[in-house]
């Protein structure tokens, strides 16, 4: 695993990605380890990442359940050998996917259940702020337009996906003389 790291690039990957990771929520150490694991070209034990990457291996072992949380990372086992040993998904579409998943299903969803109680108590609330009954409303409403279009998108297979965003803004063009119907 020395040889892996070894190498500039990979060190400067691994690197990036757990700062990137801090910039999206995740900690530096599982950020680093998925890059660690995704880089690697076998299964890998846990005390193998916990030394080429100079973490304790309390560190290593909450890490790596997170990544499994995220099903992101997967626990194989190797014959001949009594550890755990931990590979990631390789398939970027599936990692973007699953990652999604997790997030909506640990921040979205709880949120569009409690905007939902709360619009739903605001709408009979007379003394609450007609803005603020309002505003919730909208912002309810907005968030699970929101979760029902990913839900939508989710289910699309992967190559009508990857068409969709190489289209990128030029779906626009299909979309625009839709709206211009909508609104006669």
């Amino acid at each position: 695993m020395k040889t892996l790291l070894e190498h500039p690039d990979v060190k400067a990957f691994v690197i990036h990605w757990g700062e990137m990771g801090t910039q999206w929520g995740v900690n530096r150490s599982v950020s680093q380890i998925h890059a660690l694991l995704y880089l690697s070209d076998r299964p890998l034990p846990a005390d193998e990442i916990t030394e080429a990457l100079g973490l304790a291996r309390s560190n290593v072992s909450t890490a790596l359940k997170e990544l499994q949380g995220y099903a992101i990372v997967r626990r194989v086992h190797v014959e001949g050998d009594r550890r755990d040993h931990f590979v990631a998904e390789t398939d970027l579409w599936e990692m973007l996917l699953r990652i999604a998943a997790e997030r909506k299903r640990r921040e979205i969803d709880p949120t569009i259940a409690l905007l939902g109680e709360l619009a739903e108590r605001l709408r009979h609330d007379e003394t609450a702020p007609k803005l603020v009954r309002e505003r919730i409303g909208r912002m309810h409403e907005f968030i699970s337009t929101l979760g029902n279009w990913y839900e939508q998108v989710r289910g699309l297979p992967k190559p009508t996906l990857v068409a969709l965003m190489k289209l990128g803004g030029k779906v626009a063009r299909f979309v625009s003389p839709l709206k211009g119907k909508a609104k006669s």
